[in-house]
């Protein structure tokens, strides 16, 4: 891959600090790629940047149903154990417990269990830790409540990996423990009955990449194939595993792409009460039907058998309405992400478990409601932090790392906030709040429900650190933190952990917590980690890149190949396009977010014009008329009328006018080549128009930037030729140099 930084301003416009990364192309390998699979060379070159290189790579690719997959239980080696002490619990009427977490893929993990045991004869309940009070995972005081309630039999459900001292008490208390994690490993495994993660098994293995509700999943329909009563159980719980294996951001490769694909589909037409509520009241339309690549594909028409090939995806459906996995990231997954940053997680498991439509439809309600103070607030502390950040003048290229800590901030949604700032800035971003001391009582995780994809990251546990001083300081600060590629978030816990209480975290996330008194100490000390790894070159965004696109070739047609190429999330990027030299014609502000619409156009051959959107750009408003553009596609309805439209991730400067020096002379006279040329630059429109003629007096004229100019002795018998061509590139950088200080 090329690494492209942009210009990040002009004298008349500021644009977004961001640095490109394109993928080398490879026109010939994806032209033939593309004629053998019949699909546009746009997305064959996709499909080469993500390691697919052959027609049956592509097959078992865009055609998931034909991978044969070995049975979960000979992948996991607790399975075995897990479904006897399951089916034992429930033979003598046992009382069995769940521990689930607060972020989506936590509550429908619990949710997805509560309903199979219930329809397996279980008796089973719950409970999930306070986010505020308590913080992440099962700690003593749940082991003792359920202890003392009678519960026989403990399921921990996307957490329990590192909590060693509580699964020892259960133990102590003659409580069975089952857990079910995915997280990664911590050095001693707590001392379970048994331990479902797919940590534990081999890395090549296709269940290696589940999320929590995926491992519970797994145990839920082996369990009930093992009591003979999976008939009417697989489609509803499929439908949790999809929302939250999604919301999760989990890498949709493997047993996720199989199935996610096959819940996608069954999701338009819930059987579950509460998704059909959720899917109304956030406004979700199913897509459009998904392409098949491979001709008489037969993809979607035949379950597997469930137990040879360990195919636990229910019926494919054929349907042609499907959701697409941004309805869930971004519309489905956030409103339940809300109530377990905001509210009671409880709303969320009677919202997913309830068959009552009203009871579901009242749930919903209050998610959408809850969601909409999560905007509120992301807004507002988001604005309080940029004007922070404004107003101290930071050099960041200095500091290497942006820490900001302000009282009154919700620590529920910081996160979120701290991952945009990271948009913004292009830095690792420390966020906080001041907090009195006896409440730093919870684990300072929030690492699980994101907003934004890309920044959805587990945590292996926190590390509580000892109290760098005897005295226990009247405030603390709890905070959050995001990074970007180059910066390991946890390693720089770990540089400062003499001064924090708690920390935990990965590569690209964490939390921590420590005394108020600490943070100048903090800020410093992490600023000394930053510009240990961190170069100056890195502390801008990324936006990777696919493959360049002219604008005709963008349509419906193009956009459902896409949809074949779905789901697309983690480890399947959807594809990013960019186009050079386009023209911004039309501009304005919409929405809260301030937003930014617009129409996009390109000259040549073939015109073409586009509507775009560049979700809160509101602050580079206007954009400059030429630019560089990369963009995913979405489809837009409007008044009953379908059209591709460009979801803007990122822009720039042409190259033509981001990498000459200053235009101070209107002509000039230049040799290119062993020839004389003569250039001259005028404005028409807002546009500039360079001319170069050559001693015969052919003139090429181009409006600077576009790709496609004119040649010939006079406009009208002049021809179009491709001036992207080296001879004419290096002939046009040549006249501008010529016209340079």
């Amino acid at each position: 891959m090329q690494d492209l930084t942009t210009s990040n301003s002009s004298h008349l416009h500021r644009l977004p600090n961001q640095r490109w990364q394109i993928f080398s192309p490879q026109a010939h390998q994806a032209d033939r790629f593309a004629a053998e699979i019949g699909l546009s060379p746009l997305l064959a070159q996709v499909l080469i940047n993500r390691g697919i290189n052959t027609l049956t790579e592509v097959q078992g690719f865009v055609e998931p149903e034909s991978l044969v997959l070995p049975p979960p239980m000979d992948e996991f080696p607790d399975l075995p154990a897990s479904v006897k002490l399951l089916r034992e619990a429930i033979y003598q009427g046992q009382k069995i417990a769940i521990c689930g977490d607060y972020d989506a893929d936590g509550m429908t993990s619990t949710a997805l269990l509560l309903r199979a045991l219930r329809v397996l004869g279980a008796n089973v309940d719950y409970a999930i830790p306070s986010r505020m009070r308590e913080g992440y995972g099962i700690n003593d005081r749940i082991v003792e409540e359920f202890h003392s309630e009678g519960v026989a039999l403990i399921l921990t459900v996307d957490n329990g990996i590192a909590a060693f001292g509580p699964i020892a008490r259960a133990r102590e208390l003659g409580v069975k423990v089952i857990i079910t994690d995915h997280h990664d490993l911590p050095p001693q495994l707590p001392p379970a009955d048994a331990i479902l993660n797919p940590k534990l098994i081999a890395a090549s293995s296709p269940y290696r990449g589940l999320a929590g509700v995926g491992v519970a999943y797994v145990l839920a329909i082996t369990l009930a194939q093992s009591l003979n009563k999976v008939g009417g159980l697989v489609n509803p719980l499929l439908e949790l595993f999809t929302l939250g294996t999604i919301a999760d951001l989990a890498p949709l490769t493997g047993v996720n792409r199989r199935w996610v694909k096959r819940g996608l589909r069954l999701l338009p037409h819930s059987q579950l009460a509460g998704i059909q509520a959720l899917i109304q009241v956030a406004g979700v339309q199913p897509g459009s039907a998904q392409t098949p690549l491979i001709p008489n594909s037969k993809a979607g028409t035949e379950a597997p058998p469930l137990l040879p090939l360990g195919g636990y995806g229910g019926a494919a459906t054929t349907t042609q309405n499907s959701l697409k996995p941004e309805d869930i990231g971004f519309r489905l997954g956030p409103r339940i992400n809300a109530v377990g940053r905001l509210a009671d997680p409880q709303i969320v498991i009677e919202l997913l478990t309830t068959d009552d439509r009203d009871l579901a439809l009242g749930r919903a309600i209050e998610c959408e409601q809850i969601n909409q103070r999560r905007q509120e607030l992301c807004i507002e502390i988001e604005q309080e932090a940029i004007a922070w950040c404004e107003e101290k003048s930071l050099n960041l290229q200095q500091e290497r790392v942006l820490v900001v800590v302000q009282p009154g901030w919700h620590h529920g949604v910081i996160g979120i906030v701290a991952s945009r700032l990271v948009e913004r800035y292009g830095v690792p971003v420390f966020i906080g709040t001041f907090e009195d001391a006896d409440e730093d009582e919870a684990e300072p995780q929030d690492l699980h429900s994101q907003e934004e994809p890309g920044n959805k990251f587990k945590s292996v546990g926190a590390v509580p650190q000892s109290p760098p001083s005897s005295s226990s300081p009247s405030k603390i600060v709890r905070g959050s933190a995001r990074g970007i590629p180059e910066f390991n978030v946890f390693e720089g816990l770990q540089f400062c952990a003499d001064l924090l209480t708690k920390f935990g975290g990965h590569k690209a996330a964490g939390g921590f917590s420590m005394p108020a008194d600490h943070l100048e100490k903090f800020r410093s000390q992490l600023s000394v980690f930053a510009n240990q790894c961190l170069e100056p070159e890195h502390l801008k965004p990324l936006v990777l890149v696919d493959v360049r696109a002219d604008l005709c070739d963008i349509n419906l047609d193009l956009y459902r190949q896409i949809d074949a190429l779905e789901p697309c999330g983690i480890e399947n990027k959807a594809p990013v396009f960019w186009t050079p030299n386009v023209c911004i014609t039309e501009q304005k502000i919409v929405g809260k977010g301030n937003h930014v619409k617009l129409t996009a156009s390109q000259t040549g051959k073939i015109p073409a014009s586009l509507g775009a959107i560049a979700w809160r750009w509101g602050e580079y408003f206007p954009l400059p008329r030429l630019v560089d553009i990369a963009y995913r596609l979405r489809e837009n309805t409007f008044n009953g009328k379908t059209s591709v439209q460009l979801e803007l991730l990122g822009i720039r400067l042409p190259a033509l006018l981001a990498n000459s020096r200053p235009l101070v002379s209107g002509k000039a006279e230049f040799n290119f080549a062993d020839r004389p040329y003569a250039c001259s630059l005028s404005r028409s429109g807002g546009i500039q128009e360079l001319r170069i003629r050559n001693s015969q007096g052919q003139v090429l004229a181009i409006q600077l930037g576009q790709k496609i100019g004119l040649l010939g002795n006079s406009r009208e018998n002049a021809r179009e030729v491709d001036v992207s061509r080296p001879f004419f590139e290096n002939l046009i950088q040549t006249a501008l140099r010529a016209l340079s200080i």
